[in-house]
């Protein structure tokens, strides 16, 4: 495969969790790979060693996604990535996945926390994804991530649901205005995953993760590679034709 017919994606948030394993799963796939990291830059480091070792080129660029005012300078370090990396000036997929949970009862939440939420989901999403059109491929993809707490409801989540609930009617409208770009856009809906989100509440709780299994039709807790694989899927050649839409990755839960 040359230069210019690999795929590239940025997977914002993929030195753990979902973004970690999308980005696996994607370099399993053939597809080459710009991760971003917050802080940890050795756990990102770990990932662009296991990307490697598939093959598939990759770096790491480091991106907070609650400072809108950092998009810009990002963008530059993304176009010099490709430039020195593939000698390309574009990429064909992005996957809004970075994100942070706040747990407070809708009474509790603090304007600090729902203000943290909007950067970085809504905000967040909006305006890194804006400032990156130009570096966009026609032709290429976007997948943004939203929940399944944005269909069923479990008390401590009002302000990051409702984020997510954001996050899917702004799919819906790039999706529309990016089409003649022959850009797709869709939404990918996790259920409860074995992660650290939250505290790791659902991995490390066995009454929790218990609970939610059954509530799950599929009779068990969600794991990484479950949305990381469903994220390469929705990115792979057959489903070019799919824009618009919210996915959900539950397992059935909440049915």
């Amino acid at each position: 495969m040359t230069e210019s017919s690999t795929r590239i994606a940025l997977v914002t948030g993929a030195s753990r969790g979902l973004g970690r394993s999308a980005a696996l799963k994607l370099a399993e796939k053939g597809v080459d790979l710009i991760l971003t990291y917050k802080d940890n830059e050795a756990k990102a480091q770990e990932v662009l060693e296991q990307i490697r070792k598939l093959g598939r080129r990759a770096v790491a660029l480091r991106l907070d996604m609650a400072d809108s005012k950092g998009f810009e300078a990002f963008a530059q370090r993304v176009e010099s990535a490709l430039s020195e990396t593939w000698r390309r000036d574009r990429f064909d997929y992005l996957v809004n996945n970075a994100g942070a949970g706040v747990q407070a009862s809708f009474a509790e939440t603090t304007e600090d926390q729902f203000d943290l939420l909007v950067d970085i989901h809504l905000k967040g999403t909006f305006f890194l994804t804006q400032k990156l059109l130009p570096l966009i491929e026609d032709g290429g993809r976007i997948v943004n991530t939203s929940s399944g707490l944005a269909r069923f409801t479990f008390p401590g989540y009002a302000a990051y649901a409702a984020m997510k609930g954001g996050v899917e009617v702004l799919t819906r409208y790039m999706a529309k205005e990016l089409g003649p770009r022959g850009i797709a856009v869709n939404t990918i809906a996790p259920g409860a995953i074995e992660t650290d989100f939250g505290g790791g509440v659902v991995r490390d709780n066995a009454q929790v993760n218990a609970q939610i299994a059954s509530v799950t039709t599929l009779g068990r807790v969600g794991l990484p590679d479950d949305v990381g694989g469903a994220v390469a899927a929705l990115l792979s050649d057959g489903n070019s034709w799919v824009t618009g839409q919210r996915i959900e990755v539950s397992g059935g839960m909440m049915l």
